[in-house]
C-alpha cells in the first residue's frame, strides 16, 4: 500500500512538473521582470536620457501609463486570440513581442520611443499569464489544478526578485537585454508544448461561437467576470499602494532613517513568492478554492491593520510586515485558477487574461483616491479608506462564488 502511495505521489509530482507547467512558470517569471524592470529602472534611464528631475516624474508616470495602456488592449487581444487560435499560440506571439520590445528598450535614446516601446511591451506582457494558467488548468487533471498554480506563481513571482538584483549588479540597458534574452531562450522552448486537448476538442466539434462582448452584454456571465476582479483586488492595493509607497507610510508612522520604497517591495514580492506556493496547496488540502482564499483574505487585512494601527517603530519591523502581506496577497495564481475554471472552453482565455491584467489596472482607480484623499486625511487614513472598500468588495465577490474545485472543464458558454 505504502509503495502504491508512494507510486502514486511520484506520478503526481512527473504530472505538475510537466514541461507546459515549467514553461508557463519560466514564461511568467520573465513577465513580473519584465512588468517591474521599468518601474525600477525609470529614474536612472530617463536621467540619461537627458531629463532634469522636475521633468522625470511627469514623464515617467506619462511612460508608465502607455505601458498600462498596453496591459489593458493587450489583455482583451492576446485572451480572444486564445480562444480563436489556441492558447499555445499566444504563449509564441506574446513572448516575442515584449522581449524584442524589451531589447530595442536597451538602445533607446529617445523618450518618445521609449513610450512607444513600452506600450509594445505592455501589448505583450498582456497575454502571458492568462495563456499559461489557461493551459495548465486544461492540461493538468483537476485534482492537481491547485498545485500547478503554486508552481507557476511561485517561480514567476520570482522574476521581481530578480529584476531588482538585475539593476543592482547592471546597468538598466543590460537589464532590458537580460529580460528580451530570457524571453528568446524561453521561446525556443515552447516549439515543444502542446495545445490544449480540451481547445482542440472544442474546434473540431464545432462549438458555437460565443461572442467576447457578451460577458459584458450577459448579466450572469458579467456578474461572474466581476467576481473574478473583486477577489483579487488586495493583491494590487498592497502591491500598488502599500508597497510601492512605503517610504510614506514609514514617514507617517514615524520610523526613523531612510527606507526605500523598493526595498518594502522586494519584501512584499518575497512573500507572495512563498504565498503562493502556500495557498495552492492550502487548497489541495482544504478541496476549496473559495476558502483558501478566503484565509488569505483574511490574512492579508491583520497586515493591514498592523501595518496602519499596529505601532510599527522600526524599518526592520516594517520590512517583516511587508512580507507578511506579501505572503497573504500569494494567491495570484489561484485566483486566476478560479477564473479559468468560471468560463466555458470558448470564453476562459478572454476571461482569464483580461481579469490579470484588469486587475494589475485597478491601481489606475485607487492610486488616484488615495492620491485625492491623501492631502487632508493623511497616508494612513488614506490608506485605511482605500483598503476598507478593495476587502469590502473582495469579501463580496467570493460571497456566493461557485466553488470550482475539482471542476470539469470540458464544456462551453451557450
Amino acid at each position: 500500500m505504502a509503495l502504491l502511495s508512494a507510486s502514486n505521489n511520484t506520478s503526481a509530482l512527473r504530472t505538475v512538473l510537466s514541461l507546459p507547467v515549467i514553461v508557463a512558470s519560466l514564461g511568467y517569471f520573465v513577465d513580473v521582470y519584465d512588468l517591474l524592470l521599468f518601474n525600477i529602472v525609470r529614474v536612472p534611464s530617463l536621467r540619461e536620457l537627458g531629463l532634469s528631475e522636475a521633468d522625470i516624474s511627469a514623464i515617467g508616470a506619462k511612460i508608465y501609463n502607455w505601458q498600462q495602456a498596453g496591459l489593458l488592449i493587450g489583455g482583451f487581444f492576446w485572451g480572444i486570440w486564445g480562444d480563436k487560435m489556441g492558447r499555445r499560440s499566444v504563449l509564441f506571439g506574446s513572448i516575442l513581442m515584449y522581449s524584442l520590445a524589451n531589447i530595442v528598450c536597451g538602445f533607446t535614446n529617445n523618450v518618445e520611443v521609449y513610450s512607444i516601446l513600452r506600450f509594445i511591451a505592455g501589448l505583450g506582457l498582456a497575454g502571458e499569464l492568462g495563456a499559461g494558467i489557461t493551459l495548465i488548468a486544461e492540461i493538468l487533471p483537476k485534482h492537481l489544478r491547485g498545485y500547478g498554480a503554486s508552481v507557476v506563481a511561485s517561480v514567476g513571482l520570482a522574476g521581481a526578485i530578480a529584476a531588482f538584483f538585475a539593476v543592482k549588479l547592471t546597468d538598466w540597458r543590460t537589464a532590458y537585454f537580460i529580460g528580451g534574452g530570457m524571453g528568446l531562450i524561453l521561446l525556443v522552448l515552447r516549439f515543444n508544448v502542446l495545445e490544449s486537448f480540451l481547445f482542440e476538442k472544442a474546434i473540431e466539434s464545432k462549438a458555437k461561437a460565443v461572442q467576447w462582448w457578451t460577458i459584458f452584454t450577459k448579466r450572469e456571465k458579467l456578474i461572474r467576470y466581476l467576481r473574478c476582479m473583486g477577489i483579487a483586488l488586495p493583491t494590487y492595493l498592497v502591491i500598488g499602494i502599500y508597497a510601492t509607497f512605503g517610504n510614506e507610510f514609514a514617514k507617517a508612522l514615524g520610523i526613523p532613517g531612510d527606507v526605500q520604497a523598493g526595498t518594502c517591495v522586494l519584501y512584499a514580492y518575497i512573500g507572495i513568492v512563498t504565498g503562493d506556493f502556500f495557498s495552492g496547496f492550502l487548497s489541495q488540502w482544504l478541496q476549496s478554492r473559495r476558502k483558501a482564499i478566503l484565509i488569505m483574505l483574511f490574512m492579508t487585512f491583520a497586515g493591514m491593520v498592523a501595518l496602519l494601527y499596529g505601532g510599527i517603530n522600526s524599518a526592520t519591523t516594517l520590512y517583516i510586515c511587508y512580507g507578511w502581506l506579501g505572503f497573504s496577497i500569494g494567491y495570484i495564481a489561484m485566483f486566476l485558477t478560479t477564473t479559468a475554471e468560471q468560463f466555458g472552453t470558448n470564453l476562459r482565455a478572454t476571461v482569464t487574461t483580461s481579469v490579470a491584467n484588469n486587475v494589475r489596472a485597478t491601481t489606475l482607480l485607487t492610486l488616484p483616491v488615495f492620491q485625492y484623499l491623501k492631502p487632508d486625511w493623511g497616508v494612513l487614513q488614506a490608506g485605511a479608506s482605500v483598503g476598507i472598500v478593495c476587502f469590502v468588495l473582495a469579501l463580496l465577490s467570493l460571497w456566493k462564488m461557485e466553488e470550482t474545485y475539482g471542476k470539469d472543464l470540458d464544456y462551453v458558454e451557450q
